[in-house]
């Protein structure tokens, strides 16, 4: 079953980018990185389509492996900030949440915030809105489930593909078995749409 968020929390979050107006561009997004070995090959198969894409990082993961971090950007591809703890917003306090996100921010160095689980407050987003522009998606490919196939996780991302969909994968070890399998195939399927992968630039 293909997993879309409830159209009320659009609305709900009015301040959020769902996706991204465009005649002919897709964007990629890879969240939970950088994680050796697995955001490498990406750069690699992304390198294959001159394909650009953007990184949703933890901060301690790139405190960690900064090399990584700046291999990222030496390619031409967009860093995010997918927070320095990876803990949900849902269950602290908004202090505490933006403080989380600020001190990531000190090592990634980014406009763009994606909040980890997708899981955020009102509070929340009023506040780091002011400051980050907050990148949702429209597709998100679930390779991080573990009752999601590799075959069953192509079909959670092509049928649904349009020009401006977000799409997001993960470059971690719980994900690498449907990522390894799924985005060789979504790079060529974009490619025969005759659609370009773009980095987010805001």
């Amino acid at each position: 079953m293909y997993f879309r968020l409830p159209k009320f929390i659009k609305r709900v979050f009015p301040s959020l980018i769902w996706n991204i107006p465009s005649n002919d561009t897709v964007y990629l997004t890879f969240d939970d990185g950088p994680t050796p070995e697995i955001t490498e090959w990406v750069l690699e198969e992304l390198k294959k389509y001159n394909a650009k894409a953007t990184f949703f990082c933890i901060g301690k993961n790139a405190e960690l492996y900064p090399q990584i971090l700046h291999k990222i950007r030496a390619e031409g591809h967009t860093i995010g900030n997918h927070s320095y703890s990876h803990n949900k917003g849902w269950g602290m306090g908004c202090e505490r949440y933006v403080e989380d996100i600020d001190m990531a921010n000190e090592i990634l160095k980014t406009t763009l915030v994606r909040p980890p689980y997708g899981r955020i407050t009102r509070a929340q987003a009023r506040r780091l809105s002011a400051r980050y522009h907050l990148v949702m998606w429209d597709i998100l490919s679930r390779d991080y489930s573990k009752v999601v196939s590799p075959a069953r996780c192509v079909k959670e991302v092509l049928p649904h593909l349009k020009p401006g969909s977000i799409i997001v994968f993960h470059d971690s070890v719980k994900a690498s078995e449907n990522l390894y399998h799924t985005l060789p195939i979504t790079l060529k399927h974009i490619a025969a749409m005759g659609l370009k992968c773009e980095a987010i630039n805001l």
